[in-house]
């Protein structure tokens, strides 16, 4: 992270890591994206609820300092993207592209492929709705935990814009072709029983019990062996796109194999234990 940091507790009981650094283009530093680190988990937070927690491009520069921050986090295993208010997420703020100096859509594209390609299990919690580059965003995570309130739709063609490669290629990796097509090309909005029908949420629980269900499945990421499941998140990421890196999996499945972890796995199991990995 290019900026000091300092630490807090936030209601979540996460460690709340505020960026202090004096940026003139951001005035209201209280809406800018948050990133919490307690342990293992980490958590960014959107925090414009009256605006559906769009991302301007300030906002996209803090998402890739946090990123950077979680990367180099050895201990971070987990990465968690929450939205306040009844809205996850709605994406790039396209009324930024009038300005002559404001970056592409493509940057912010630029800036899901990182989230897709970042070292820890990714979970969206889509506590309402998703739309445009938001719904891009929840692709790029591993996980997408949802409520009846989510709905989401891709208008991108009905204003005009032409999407991005890489969150093209998420829908038809994530949903189909045909899947792909229909919300691209009609901009349909959709709920959440159809979100989950089509394979855009993992699952769907009550709103009173998402963040208890976000825990659960964080603290479950978090006490797996990190060799393993961060290897096996890379790799079944990249295969999904067609590429299949089979020198790099060798390497990993033999890195496993010689692992503190695999002795400490084989022997919780035989105990009937939780394991206490080490990630060496």
């Amino acid at each position: 992270m290019s900026a000091s940091a300092g630490i807090s507790k936030d209601n979540y009981g996460q460690a709340s890591m505020s960026d202090t650094r004096s940026d003139s283009n951001n005035v209201n530093d209280a809406t800018k994206p948050e990133l919490m680190i307690h342990g293992r988990i980490a958590t960014i937070r959107f925090r414009k609820p009256e605006y559906a927690n769009r991302i301007s491009p300030d906002d996209l520069l803090t998402l890739r300092d946090y990123l950077e921050t979680v990367n180099r986090t050895e201990e971070v295993l987990v990465l968690r993207f929450v939205g306040e208010g009844k809205y996850f997420c709605s994406g790039y703020d396209i009324s930024s592209l009038e300005a002559a100096s404001a970056p592409s859509s493509l940057f912010f594209g630029e800036t899901i492929d990182l989230i897709e390609r970042a070292r820890p299990v990714t979970i969206a919690a889509v506590n309402g709705g998703a739309y445009g580059g938001g719904t891009d965003l929840c692709l790029a995570c591993d996980f997408r935990i949802g409520v009846p309130a989510a709905n989401m739709f891709m208008p991108a063609a009905k204003l005009g814009l032409h999407f991005y490669s890489g969150g093209m290629a998420r829908y038809i990796s994530r949903l189909g072709l045909n899947q792909a097509k229909r919300l691209f090309l009609t901009a349909e909005k959709i709920d959440a029983d159809e979100m989950r029908r089509i394979g855009f949420l993992t699952e769907i629980v009550q709103g009173d019990r998402l963040v208890a269900r976000l825990d659960e499945l964080s603290q479950l990421l978090a006490n797996m062996a990190p060799i393993a499941m961060l290897g096996i998140k890379k790799h079944l990421n990249l295969i999904a796109r067609g590429q299949v890196e089979s020198q790099d999996i060798e390497d990993g499945v033999r890195c496993s194999e010689t692992s503190d972890d695999i002795s400490e796995g084989a022997l919780a199991w035989k105990e009937k234990r939780l394991p206490q990995f080490k990630g060496i």
